[in-house]
Parts: C-alpha cells; sequence; structure tokens
C-alpha cells in the first residue's frame, strides 16, 4: 500500500501515466506499435480482444486511435483505482487511529473500574465492620436497658 501511495499520476495528452511504472513508455510502445504495423502488420491472435473482429477492416492509423484510446480508457481506470486505494489506505489509517484512541480510553476506564472496586471492596469491608459494632452496641443498650429496669 505504501508503493501504491507514493505513485503519483500524471496526465499526458490526456492520457494518465503512472509514473512508478518502471520500463513503460507511451511513446515507445505506440512506435512499436506502429513499426510492426508498418512491417506488415501485426501478428493475428485469436484469443486477442483488444480490437474486435471489425478492427480488422480498420486502417493502421484507425488501429493506433482505436489503441490509445483503449489505453486512455484503461490508465483512467488505474488512476481511479489507485485514487481509491489511496482513499482506503488514508480511511484505514483514520480508522487505525481511532482504533487506538479507543484502546487507550478502554485502558483508562479499566484503571478506572479496578480502582472503584477496590475502593468499593474497602467500604463493604468498613460497612461489615460498622454493622458489626452497631450490633455490638444494640446489645449493650439491651443489657443497661434490663440493668435500669
Amino acid at each position: 500500500s505504501s508503493k501504491i501511495r507514493n505513485m503519483e499520476v500524471q496526465s499526458v495528452d490526456g492520457v494518465a501515466i503512472l509514473e512508478d511504472c518502471i520500463g513503460f513508455s507511451l511513446t515507445k510502445t505506440i512506435s512499436r506499435v506502429e513499426e510492426k504495423l508498418k512491417k506488415g502488420g501485426l501478428p493475428d491472435c485469436p484469443d486477442d480482444d483488444i480490437i474486435p473482429s471489425v478492427g480488422n477492416d480498420m486502417g493502421a492509423d484507425a488501429q493506433i486511435r482505436f489503441l490509445k484510446a483503449k489505453l486512455r480508457v484503461t490508465q483512467e481506470d488505474l488512476a481511479n483505482v489507485v485514487f481509491e486505494c489511496r482513499k482506503k489506505d488514508d480511511e484505514n489509517q483514520n480508522l487505525e487511529t481511532r482504533l487506538k484512541e479507543n484502546e487507550e480510553e478502554n485502558a483508562r476506564l479499566q484503571r478506572t473500574l479496578s480502582m472503584q472496586q477496590a475502593q468499593t471492596e474497602k467500604y463493604k469491608v468498613m460497612s461489615q465492620e460498622a454493622n458489626k459494632k452497631n450490633e455490638g452496641l444494640q446489645q449493650e443498650v439491651i443489657a443497661l436497658q434490663k440493668v435500669m429496669q
């Protein structure tokens, strides 16, 4: 994802080109295709659906324009995918930040809960001791009342 993030897209003659594409040159590729066309055409590839069967009736210039248009569309699609990847990377980074913040908040709340539970236990013990003392004092009051009667 860091490699995609570092890719820069630029537009040359309305064609989106990735700068990070090693060894790719639109001009060289077009020149090679033009040379092959001048030397006798491109080899027949029955499985090749880049140029539809109607393309056989097209001239070399029309085929080149068609291929350039197809290349332009493909590169625009690639630029859109790169943009979406960047957007998803940014969203993931934001979510990771939020997750980290939530984990820190959870740890803080866990510490607070532990302290409160310890205080609750302390107060329970104090309450039990006070109840025992209260019972003892009530017993003493009853005994003193009997003595006074």
